[in-house]
């Protein structure tokens, strides 16, 4: 197995919620594993991010290091990842929607990323949305393991009513704790990854890439 997809796989052991408790914290996620992420989101991050006002978030692909966000502030985005991951897995679409908006707004008032880290750190917590519900598989090609879109039905993953209430309890106290919206604009959410992504690390498409949100409740309006 390639070295980062296995650091990968570990990481998102360690970062699973339902089934083994509630206690798993950043601090379990290592240095490696956060990278990994940090590097498929990037593969996973459009050249071209269209606002919902008309204008358009240029991102540089051949400038990562000026992208791409210290490793601390993406342990966090990665954390608040997996909260939202397991607010979809148990049917809490409005709590993960209200998830990812607290995160974004957490980032904007710091005053310190560009609109393009912006859009990256979207990216980064929608990759670990997609990685922790399975709709990212890592799979073998020509010798190398890289990051695919699973357009496939996988069983449902469920959780008990336990869970599901400890989930809502963690995402009300992680909105409690961010800065309340009059604060902060709302962020845009990431954009889709392309049909075919990049292999990570590499340029992704050339184009425009029309924005989505973080929810299945949103994608049903």
């Amino acid at each position: 197995m390639n070295t980062r997809a296995g650091i990968v796989l570990a990481g998102v052991s360690a970062l699973m919620l339902l089934g083994t408790g509630v206690s798993a914290s950043a601090d379990e996620l290592s240095e490696k594993a956060v990278k990994s992420f940090m590097e498929y989101a990037w593969s996973l991050t459009p050249q071209q991010f269209s606002k919902p006002d008309g204008s358009v978030i240029v991102i540089d692909k051949t400038k990562k290091n000026e992208v791409l966000v210290p490793i601390d502030v993406a342990r966090n985005v990665i954390m608040a990842g997996r909260l939202s991951a397991h607010a979809q897995i148990c049917d809490l679409l409005d709590d993960q929607i209200s998830n990812h908006q607290a995160l974004m707004r957490r980032e904007q008032v710091q005053h310190k990323w560009t609109p393009q880290q912006m859009v990256y750190i979207s990216q980064l917590h929608l990759t670990t949305v997609m990685l922790l519900t399975g709709r990212i598989k890592l799979v073998e090609k020509q010798g190398d393991k890289e990051v695919v879109v699973d357009e496939s039905k996988e069983p449902a993953q469920t959780c008990t009513e336990e869970q599901r209430k400890k989930v809502k309890e963690m995402i009300t106290a992680y909105v409690a704790a961010s800065p309340p919206p009059r604060t902060a604009a709302a962020a845009p959410p990431a954009a889709a990854p392309a049909a075919r992504p990049a292999h990570a690390g590499a340029p992704a498409s050339t184009g425009s890439t029309t924005p989505v949100t973080e929810s299945a409740a949103e994608a049903k309006k």
